[in-house]
Parts: structure tokens; C-alpha cells; sequence
């Protein structure tokens, strides 16, 4: 399922899956059911991740349980990997994606987007002991990223750097063997990269100007052909940033308003 997705991203399937109109707004069938259920992969701190009680918590986690209750439905939150993410969704086993997904045009053509409900941008982070200092000290290096995140695809595009790139399944894993040395550098997204060092990890961000993909939407996925859904939840949404609930969960989580 995973490559049948990966093939509709890059525009080679174009079959009635990505085509066909839903036979009816998942806004009847999550009010039908009760509930609203949201997939993340619980291995993205502070955005999700589990807690010493085994309970899966973080921004995300809030933001997303928060709009199913203003809808009037129970939140179900259900882990899963990055890389099957999007299939899970378009196979119908949960109703939306709350987790940390960057709004890119190719996603765009397979499942629409409400918000964005944040914005972040790509940054390399680094050993705090390490002595590079520039692009050019990176070259040659092993490289870690997110098996199916936007920075994996953008590592292996940049060929003159020469990368060894590895992947791995989120990141505590990355960060796991970026403090074991068995790679020199990671590519995440900023904000959960800046908790890691508040948190205590020994890293530290880059300052690299070439870097792309300063400023990127988040946004929240879902089926396409729902537009009464996506009203829907972007109203929740408005309503959270505009009463000062979105403020608090990005405060607790993050440590700042990042909408």
C-alpha cells in the first residue's frame, strides 16, 4: 500500500483511488460513529510521544482531541509509522492525520488539507560537540532522517554533498544514534529539534543559510471529497485560536505560539 501511495505522489498512478468522489462526507459517518479518529505516529516529541503511564501525549495529540470534542465527538488517537501513514488514511482505518504533516503540493493531489495549524522549516542538527560549522563540513557525512518525511527525499536530492543517508522510524531513534556517533547529523524539523535540546540532549541546531524550507504550512490530513468534514474541523480549529486554546496547548508543548 505504502509504494501504490508513493506512485500517486509522484503523479504515475492515476487510477479511480485518487479520482472517485466519496460516496458520502466522512462528516456523516464520524458523527455516526461517535468519534473522530486521528493517527499519529507517537514517536514525535513534543508533538506525540508516549508517556511513562504507556498513554500517547503531545501537541498534536491536543490540538487533534480538542477539535473532535468541539465537534461533539470522543477523540480516538491510533499510532502508526510515517512511512504508511497516508495509505492508512486513504484505506479508510482512521478519519484524519494530526501528526506534524507538511502541507506539499504532491500530498495536496491525493488528500486535502485543514489549516495549516502550524508552521516549521527544516534545519540539521548535530553532536553539541561537534566542530562543523559549515555545509561544507557536513560533506561525505552519514546523515540521519524519517523513513517518508519531506527532509528524506530532500537529502537525496542534494548529490553533491555526497550523504550516506540512513533512515529510521521517528525521532527518538534519530537522536538515539546521533548520541551513539553512528551518525553525524540529522535533518528534522526545527521546533521538535529546539525541545530535544531544552529537553537536555547534547545537540545542537545548524546555522545554514542554504538550507531550504524555512517557513513550511502544517496542515491536518483527510479523505478527499470531504468538504463538510473540512469545514467542519477548521471551524474547531478557528475557534481554538481565536478563544486562546491553541495558545495554551502550543505553550505547554512548545514553549511558544507557533501557529
Amino acid at each position: 500500500m505504502f509504494n501504490l501511495v508513493k506512485a500517486m505522489l509522484t503523479g504515475v498512478v492515476l487510477g479511480t483511488m485518487l479520482l472517485s468522489p466519496a460516496q458520502a462526507d466522512d462528516l456523516d459517518k464520524v458523527k455516526s460513529a461517535g468519534q473522530l479518529s486521528i493517527a499519529l505516529t507517537g514517536a514525535y516529541p513534543p508533538f506525540s510521544l508516549i508517556n511513562e503511564q504507556n498513554q500517547v501525549v503531545g501537541f498534536d495529540v491536543d490540538i487533534g482531541s480538542e477539535i473532535a470534542k468541539r465537534m461533539g465527538l470522543k477523540p480516538k488517537i491510533i499510532t502508526t509509522a510515517w512511512d504508511g501513514i497516508l495509505a492508512g488514511l486513504m484505506a479508510g482505518k482512521y478519519d484524519t492525520i494530526v501528526g506534524s504533516m507538511t502541507a506539499t503540493e504532491k500530498r495536496k493531489k491525493v488528500v486535502d488539507f485543514v489549516g495549516p495549524y502550524y508552521h516549521d522549516g527544516r534545519a540539521i542538527f548535530i553532536p553539541a560537540a561537534s566542530t562543523a560549522k559549515s555545509y561544507a563540513d557536513l560533506k561525505g557525512k552519514k546523515i540521519g532522517v524519517t523513513l517518508g518525511e519531506t527532509h528524506e527525499k530532500w537529502a537525496n536530492k542534494q548529490s553533491d554533498m555526497n550523504w550516506d543517508v540512513r533512515t529510521y522510524k521517528g525521532l527518538p531513534e534519530l537522536l538515539l544514534e546521533l548520541g551513539n556517533g553512528r551518525i553525524d547529523a540529522i535533518i528534522i524539523d526545527s521546533i521538535p529539534g529546539r525541545a530535544a535540546v531544552k529537553a537536555g540532549k547534547s545537540i545542537k541546531m545548524m546555522d545554514l543559510p542554504k538550507l531550504e524550507g524555512g517557513h513550511l504550512p502544517i496542515g491536518i490530513a483527510i479523505r478527499k471529497g470531504n468538504p463538510q468534514l473540512a469545514a467542519a474541523m477548521q471551524k474547531a480549529l478557528d475557534g481554538m485560536m481565536s478563544d486562546g486554546t491553541y495558545e495554551k496547548i502550543s505553550v505547554k508543548w512548545v514553549g511558544a505560539d507557533i501557529r
